[in-house]
């Protein structure tokens, strides 16, 4: 165990069964998919939820925010940054280390312990204890949120004496796609 995260290995779920509340963090590339609209929804909500918190979406924590956003899979905070550097004048780490905290903290982008990366939120205005199914092979990132799993986690902590600081869970797994190539 890695401080709040918890690995394990899972078998594969069942062909066609998505848990209610599962979000693709990293769709297959599908001609259909409107990333762009995506990113578009995901900076639409930021500018909501720091409206109403009374909280600022900089150009740059905006600008983070679409990169994180815009291929949907795990990314880190040096891929970022030489993003970044592609458009603008050169940031050092610790500037998109901030950005990233701050879209942390406001819930816009969950941190995956596991993968040190970064993937978007979908639903930032709930606040919520989200887990995450990892592929161990392919990086792919499957977000579930189960309250009744939370509450069962929190409850067994508690059983044993801890208080639950993080409901982010990570489960090490392997996709569909990957078990089918293995």
């Amino acid at each position: 165990m890695m401080g709040n995260v918890i690995l394990l290995h899972m078998v594969r779920r069942a062909p066609g069964i998505k848990p209610a509340g599962m979000h693709e963090a990293n769709e297959r590339p599908d001609r259909r998919h409107d990333h762009a609209g995506c990113v578009r929804r995901a900076v639409s909500a930021a500018e909501d939820v720091c409206t109403r918190r009374k909280v600022s979406l900089t150009p740059l924590r905006r600008r983070v925010l679409e990169i994180v956003w815009r291929g949907h899979g795990p990314i880190g905070a040096y891929e970022i940054l030489a993003e970044i550097g592609k458009d603008r004048e050169k940031v050092g780490p610790p500037t998109v280390y901030r950005a990233l905290e701050f879209l942390r903290d406001t819930g816009l982008v969950h941190r995956l312990d596991a993968l040190n990366a970064f993937v978007g939120c979908d639903h930032p205005d709930e606040g919520h204890a989200a887990q995450f199914l990892i592929c161990s092979k392919c990086r792919r990132v499957t977000e579930i949120e189960d309250p009744a799993l939370t509450r069962a986690l929190r409850g067994r902590a508690r059983s044993l004496g801890f208080r639950f600081e993080s409901g982010a869970v990570e489960i090490k797994a392997l996709c569909d796609d990957c078990a089918i190539a293995a």
